[in-house]
């Protein structure tokens, strides 16, 4: 073994901690392990379990200097089944293990459902390539002496150990071939659909309850210092005259004595003046003639608005320049220039991973302050984490630069996936050692003057019922059965396209089906190219309409029947208005020949949501007792945002609430977002309007925005992890507030049981990390940086390569083909365009139903798949500087090998490895 597999082999040696279990493989390793190593691994195993054991393992291997115990190593590995753990070490490659984290983490938080439900004996022999047999027996073993739950746990324990790529869809199709309960909780593949700055429909940043997606909002306006709303600068005002509190002083302290820090703090304890008296003290105490620069970053653009808006206030009073950069206005202002003439830069975190990536900023030394607002953030490939990575690239590359100070803002650190305080101090000391903080800031000795002023509302979780008979389900049941039957007609192995069973309609199950199907229709090949085209075609349909039923289902679920039929109608509308072939002419004849049915149902008052009712109650309740009660109600989705709003307002009862919502602003498959300055209108006429007294808001509400005290805070079937759960508590600020979870979903209550659990052991974990020497601290943060650098240098050198033999793109919905890779250009690095005279006679081009501009192009108009049968939407027609160009989106699109025929769908640009040609307006002349 060389000195760099040696090297190699500790620094990844977490990954081979979680998965190893080394009684397994001692057998192998005879040769080169005593017999006293043997019982010691054994008995740490027994008595402290098989993490701790693997790394005593580790520790006796590496200390081995006799020839060939490496590759005796691997073969143990191999002989034992742990054949995801030898490729990763043979090509020192965990990106494959590293995808398994998400899985782990779900099982963990599910691990009480999973003992429950699960009998290993009917769902492990249908899955026994995930577990190595060695495990298989002994789960087999625990269930015949100890019983079901036992095993059940058993299990868990294993599976969470795997290093099987497929081990999470394969137990995905067990619980579903069990007809299991538990495959409802248990989601993989596409489940979690994403949304993506290459998505050309899609504007601006979308926000989800699972879900963040990071892009730069490109429709930000002009934010110039007259943008400021009145309620921004009178807070400002107010900043400016009040005197700190002990309590935001002691938060400060550690920062102002130039300490790399995490301020810890609840929501509405003042964490933005508590920056500013950071930021006022550090430019101040730079000697004559030297000058600090500070940068300030917000994740969400309304933050980055509100933010601006104060520190421009407080600080240009004192002779100090304020400047802010965000989405669009990136486009219309030089960020260098910005950067090197003011004092105090506020930006979303983007714009400066661009500028450093193109390297328009050359380092991170321009600053000599960095305030990062909600810090916990910081992880993965989030921008703040990126921004992170430029920072300690430099600190770990031994530049001589000086660094900036760094100084992290949150309510929550959270604890991410944690069982015990000892795995929650090591998630926090990883997020710790991201923002390089060796101090965690929290209130201790002021924690009276703390409570006085913020108050933690009182939570209750409350369950209700959902519908006992639902005939407006048992119609849209009856036209999804036709619509299946067809589909069967024109292909009779549908059933075969997937692998999910017993899926009942109007649940998440059901769309996994869908989505299965769906995708595998687009890639179905026969040998008769014309056959092929209109059983994907008709396929495509039939699938499309499954879809929308399934919506609907699950909208009337949580909303009025009223809505799901609205939203059915719409879908019909748009079907009408395209290309309107047979089939869909056919489809629609079913479904209008159920909508007088389907009106009489939804208008009869005996079917009203028992969900609503109890929300009925629950607001007249709080506002006959507190008829000033200012409440924020929670839900996930923005179709149930509009759908809330509209029950309330037709509500004799609460029509006098006059609610306002509050959403993100990118758009969705269903519905576009909020504009920047609709979002600032109902924030301040919440803030300062005594009519509007409740706020309908999706997560874009839960984090960092400034609202007004609220009493009344109700999650309406609306739970996330810890940090969601103290943000969101943390809106009901006013004394005596209250913060409610409404459910049908006994799962959902337990998950913020737990929850609240977790925030107890965050607590535990930081009072732990605040008793720690310092300077060992700092060794220790000083390792995890290490090591996260080795592996970040790893697997940057090990992309794929470039595949640069031209490829067919088809039409997703007929297969018709539209350009070759060879004819795409990049416009802007994150749109594509096709150049050349027979792309042109492919697609038509319609009006766009919202025209606008998009800051570096204007949309003008969609461009569509020119079969008349066919109108399958492509993307947009753009103009770009002088240019009309049609960008299209890979979704849209099905990728066929030129030489195998073989086909794939990417669902994003970034998962298409082809040459990248950027565009050239010179082409369009040729």
């Amino acid at each position: 073994m060389t000195a760099e597999e040696r090297s190699k082999l500790q620094v990844f040696s977490n990954y081979v901690k979680r998965i190893l279990d080394p009684t397994y493989i001692l057998s192998y390793m005879n040769p080169w392990l005593g017999e006293d190593e043997v019982q010691y691994i054994q008995a740490e195993k027994n008595n402290k379990g098989p993490m701790e054991a693997a790394s005593l393992f580790l520790k006796y291997l590496l200390q081995l200097k006799e020839e060939g115990w490496f590759r005796g190593f691997l073969d143990a590995l191999n002989n034992a089944g742990y054949s995801g753990l030898y490729e990763a070490i043979v090509n020192w490659n965990f990106q494959k293990i590293e995808k398994l984290e998400e899985y782990r983490e779900l099982l963990k938080r599910l691990q009480p459902a999973f003992k429950d439900r699960i009998d290993p004996t009917c769902i492990l022999p249908e899955m026994p390539d995930c577990v190595i047999s060695q495990e298989y027996e002994e789960i087999m073993q625990v269930c015949s002496n100890k019983g079901i739950m036992a095993g059940a746990e058993k299990m868990a324990e294993c599976l969470l150990r795997s290093d099987k790529e497929n081990w999470p869809k394969t137990l995905k199709l067990a619980l579903e071939n069990e007809n299991n309960s538990f495959s409802e909780l248990w989601m993989v593949g596409e489940d979690a659909k994403d949304v993506e700055a290459e998505d050309l429909e899609e504007d601006d940043m979308g926000t989800s309850s699972v879900h963040i997606v990071y892009q730069e909002d490109p429709q930000g306006e002009n934010l110039s210092q007259n943008s400021c709303t009145p309620a921004d600068v009178s807070r400002a005002k107010l900043c400016s005259q009040l005197k700190p509190r002990n309590y935001q002083q002691e938060l400060a302290l550690p920062a102002m004595k130039g300490k790399n820090t995490i301020i810890c703090a609840p929501t509405g304890c003042g964490k933005t003046f508590v920056s500013l008296l950071i930021c006022e003290h550090h430019l101040k105490t730079f000697p004559q003639g030297q000058k600090g620069k500070v940068v300030f970053f917000a994740n969400h653009v309304p933050v980055y608005e509100q933010q601006k808006s104060v520190f421009s206030e407080y600080f240009e009073r004192l002779g100090y320049s304020v400047a802010g950069i965000a989405g669009a206005t990136v486009e219309n202002v030089p960020v260098k220039h910005i950067v090197e003439n003011n004092d105090i830069i506020v930006l979303t975190p983007q714009i400066l991973v661009n500028n450093l990536k193109d390297g328009t900023i050359p380092s991170l030394s321009v600053f000599t302050l960095m305030i990062f607002d909600e810090c916990h953030n910081t992880c993965k490939q989030h921008p703040y984490n990126k921004i992170m990575f430029y920072y300690l690239d430099q600190k770990l590359g031994g530049s001589s630069d000086p660094l900036p100070q760094v100084v992290g803002m949150t309510a929550s650190v959270g604890v991410g996936d944690a069982k015990n305080t000892d795995e929650a101090v090591e998630y926090i000391c990883k997020l710790c050692a991201a923002l390089d903080a060796s101090v965690i800031a929290t209130v201790k000795e002021n924690l009276e003057e703390l409570q006085e002023i913020v108050y933690t509302p009182q939570k209750i979780s409350r369950r209700v019922e959902s519908r006992t008979t639902d005939e407006f389900k048992c119609i849209i049941s009856q036209l999804m059965r036709e619509t299946e039957s067809l589909a069967k007609g024109v292909f009779e192995e549908l059933e075969n396209l997937s692998q999910i069973q017993n899926r009942e309609f109007g649940t998440q199950k059901y769309e996994q089906w869908i989505v299965q199907v769906h995708k595998a229709c687009r890639t179905f090949q026969l040998p008769d190219k014309d056959e092929e085209s209109r059983i994907c075609k008709a396929l495509y349909l039939y699938t499309s309409h499954l879809r929308k039923y399934n919506d609907a289902l699950i909208i009337s679920e949580h909303a009025q029947m009223k809505d799901a039929l609205d939203y059915l109608k719409n879908f019909f509308k748009d079907v009408r208005a395209a290309g309107f072939d047979e089939t869909e002419q056919d489809l629609t004849r079913r479904f209008e020949g159920k909508v007088q049915e389907l009106e009489k149902i939804s208008m009869d008052p005996s079917n009203e949501n028992p969900k609503l009712k109890d929300l009925n109650l629950i607001l007249q309740e709080e506002y006959h007792v507190s008829p000033e009660t200012k409440t924020i109600l929670f839900v996930k989705t923005r179709a149930l945002v509009d759908a809330i709003k509209k029950w309330i307002e037709e509500n004799s009862k609460l029509s006098f609430l006059k609610p306002g919502i509050l959403t993100g602003r990118g758009k969705t498959s269903q519905t576009t977002g909020m504009t920047l300055p609709a979002q600032k209108c109902v924030l301040d006429a919440f803030r300062s309007n005594g009519d509007h007294n409740i706020l309908i808001a999706t997560s874009v509400a839960d984090e960092g925005i400034d609202i007004a005290q609220c009493n009344l805070v109700i999650l309406y079937e609306y739970v996330g992890n810890v940090i969601k759960m103290i943000q969101t508590r943390g809106r009901g600020r006013a004394k005596g507030s209250k913060c409610l979870l409404l459910t049908s979903n006994a799962d959902v209550i337990e998950k913020e049981n737990i929850n609240m659990y977790k925030e107890k052991m965050m607590n535990e974990s930081i009072l732990r990390l605040q008793t720690c020497d310092e300077a060992k601290f700092k060794e220790k943060l000083l390792c995890i940086q290490t090591g996260e650098k080795f592996i970040r240098d790893n697997q940057q050198n090990s992309k794929p390569k470039l595949d640069k033999q031209n490829k067919k793109l088809l039409c997703g919905k007929c297969k018709a083909l539209a350009c070759y890779t060879s004819e795409i250009r990049t416009v802007k690095d994150s749109h594509y365009t096709v150049v050349g005279e027979t792309f042109k006679n492919c697609f038509v081009t319609r009006p766009h139903p919202r025209p606008k501009s998009c800051g570096d192009f204007d949309k003008i108009g969609k461009i569509f798949c020119a079969r008349q049968d066919c109108s399958h939407d492509w993307g947009i027609r753009a103009k770009v500087n002088a240019f009309e160009i049609p960008l299209i989106k890979i979704q849209s699109f099905v990728v066929e090998d030129t030489v195998t025929g073989k086909q794939m769908c990417p669902s994003k640009w970034k998962d298409f490895n082809f040459e990248k040609i950027p565009f050239n307006p010179e082409e369009l002349s040729e």
